[in-house]
């Protein structure tokens, strides 16, 4: 991609993202992701129907006056996009790639979390880490990251859930709140999944493409893996053949559903092609009721 498409790239996406993080999702994403908790603001007289748990009785003694210590929520939160861009994000029969998709959501996402002074940060994975981009604020910062969404060439195309979960427990030490952004067609990353949501925030997004659920009839037809680059033929008319491709979706889809819905981890599948505001509304306000 040349230098002038990847501007043209970045300045859609964050035309588009901006005005979604502003009209809709500010209010939504406050409301949901509400701080790590209390901090200490400030002492003031006891006044009635205060907590007597809050006198500060340093103050009180020295003063000879009760006062009581005022707490608030603590606001600002790190933001952590973990980005799937393995081989298999460069699929899509619609409108865009799921790696496109994926892109315009990291970004309303990032843009949400900064107009409300929150931090952001990117782990890229596929079969290993590819890519930190340590959490930071302000509107130039995102637009790296949108930059590096697009422009991105990773060095491997399988998927490991499981290696891109246990990075980010171990280099993010405070609590946050993640958004796991991938395909999730991969195993065997219940156990780092479990550890994640007991550490942190995680909010998980399936990304799909409507062929992914269906294989249409088209004869025989030269599919290639952009995971492992194999390519088979495949005989698209037969009825084994499409029912053996939906069934390994839907196994992949339940077993990532079932998992969410065992570790209480919020969870939404968005299509390419599809308008993503609707299912992302949808967590927030399950979040914020």
């Amino acid at each position: 991609m040349q230098e002038s498409d990847i501007i043209k790239q970045v300045r859609r996406i964050e035309i588009r993202a901006r005005g979604l993080s502003q009209q809709m999702f500010s209010g939504e994403y406050h409301s949901a992701f509400k701080g790590r908790g209390m901090a200490f603001s400030e002492v003031r007289e006891y006044q009635y129907g205060d907590d007597v748990r809050n006198i500060d009785w340093n103050v009180t003694a020295r003063l000879n006056h009760p006062y009581v210590k005022v707490f608030e929520e603590e606001r600002e939160l790190t933001v952590m996009l973990l980005v799937d861009v393995s081989g298999s994000q460069l699929f899509g029969t619609t409108s865009q790639y799921k790696s496109e998709l994926t892109a315009e959501i990291a970004a309303t996402l990032a843009f949400s979390a900064i107009h409300n002074n929150d931090k952001v940060g990117v782990v890229m994975f596929s079969d290993r880490i590819e890519k930190f981009i340590p959490p930071k604020k302000g509107s130039s910062h995102i637009l790296r990251i949108i930059r590096e969404l697009i422009d991105f060439r990773p060095q491997g195309n399988g998927t490991d859930v499981a290696e891109a979960l246990r990075y980010f427990t171990n280099v993010t030490k405070k609590r946050s709140t993640a958004f796991l952004m991938s395909d999730l067609c991969d195993d065997g990353y219940e156990n780092a999944l479990k550890i994640t949501a007991g550490k942190h925030d995680l909010v998980v997004l399936h990304i799909d493409d409507p062929r992914e659920r269906e294989l249409p009839r088209m004869g025989l037809v030269a599919f290639k893996d952009l995971e492992s680059g194999a390519t088979r033929w495949i005989d698209t008319s037969s009825a084994v053949v499409r029912h053996n491709y939906e069934e390994y979706y839907r196994q992949c889809s339940v077993r990532a559903e079932t998992l969410m819905q065992k570790y209480g981890i919020d969870y939404a599948t968005i299509t390419t092609g599809q308008d993503f505001v609707k299912p992302l509304i949808g967590i927030f306000k399950r979040r914020g009721a």
